[in-house]
């Protein structure tokens, strides 16, 4: 298959400018496009056949449900039922936004391979111009989750899906860089109190401030999840990643210790570490291409700086501890 790239406008104005998208998704094809968390994979959200390629691309576990993309509140309100007033609550406080709220779905209305043959479903509207154009267009809910390969980095580049996706997909929508780097929120309003099962930008104090307490999650490794984020490794790079505490002192020792062993040491921090190999930047917006350009060198090992005590940073630890697969180096 060959994999067609087009760049479009941020000022979408020009209807001519989806139609090949559009086209693609109604034949039951896959399109990546930009959103302003990550670059998704999308497909027809009622379509099994088409859903079922999203997961072949991506080479994804069965049981970790899609989250599907909408282009309003009222288009979400179509296929759940049951909806609290906490959930429509936030549907009127941070949509468009990257918060995904998980609803009762209604019966028989996605494809059963995108909620996992659960009788819930994520779905959110997204804040990026291509994003809601794409879906105002093609007037499809999409299931899209992010488009690169399974436990992977996520990407925040059309050169980050292309690189993974070349050859599986036939179409990407490139956006230029997302802006804020890592997934959605996710919400579970079909409890109370609701609970945050992946956090993400919009935060739980924010939520908070607008439909009273909240839960977090503490995870799901047993049952089939009911978000993605839960349940498998994610975002790793090639090489091991371990966090450390945000110590100079022990970051250089750790550092030398690796080093003395004939291994080569790529950091990925706030501040550059001399004695690295390799440095690269840490923050919500960067994490992602920072992992993906530890791939392009040949370090042996990476160390990602984290104060282990830090509440503030609630969405980026739970990224970087997955990627880490929960290893501290010592």
């Amino acid at each position: 298959m060959k994999t067609e790239m087009i760049v479009v406008d941020k000022c979408v104005d020009e209807e001519n400018s989806y139609t090949q998208a559009v086209e693609t998704l109604k034949s039951g094809e896959v399109v990546a496009f930009p959103t302003e968390t990550v670059y998704g994979l999308g497909a027809d959200a009622t379509n099994f056949e088409a859903v079922s390629k999203i997961f072949e691309a991506k080479g994804r576990p069965a049981d970790n449900p899609l989250i599907v993309h909408v282009d309003s509140k009222e288009s979400a309100l179509n296929y759940v039922q049951e909806v609290s007033p906490k959930a429509l609550q936030c549907m009127d406080a941070f949509w468009p936004g990257a918060l995904t709220l998980i609803m009762q779905a209604k019966p028989e209305t996605f494809a059963s391979n995108v909620t996992a043959n659960l009788q819930t479903v994520g779905i959110r509207v997204p804040n990026h111009p291509v994003a809601l154009k794409l879906l105002h267009e093609v007037k499809l809910p999409l299931a899209a989750p992010s488009a690169n390969t399974s436990g992977k980095p996520s990407p925040t580049l059309a050169n980050h899906v292309r690189h993974d996706m070349d050859g599986r997909i036939p179409l990407i929508l490139d956006g230029g860089a997302t802006e804020i780097g890592i997934e959605s929120t996710v919400l579970d309003t079909t409890c109370e109190p609701p609970v945050i099962l992946r956090p993400g930008k919009i935060t739980k104090e924010q939520i908070e401030s607008v439909i009273g307490t909240i839960r977090s999650s503490s995870g799901n490794k047993d049952n089939v999840p009911k978000s993605p984020g839960m349940k498998y490794m994610h975002y790793a790079p090639t090489a091991p990643l371990y966090l450390i505490e945000d110590e100079k002192s022990l970051i250089e020792k750790a550092i030398q210790y690796v080093q003395e062993k004939g291994k080569r040491v790529a950091v990925i921090s706030e501040m550059d570490y001399p004695l690295a190999d390799f440095n690269f930047p840490l923050s919500m917006e960067s994490l992602y291409a920072s992992l993906r350009e530890c791939d392009f060198t040949d370090a042996d090992l990476i160390l990602a700086p984290v104060k282990s005590s830090d509440q503030d940073q609630d969405a980026l630890m739970n990224r970087l501890e997955k990627a880490a697969d929960h290893k501290w180096f010592s």
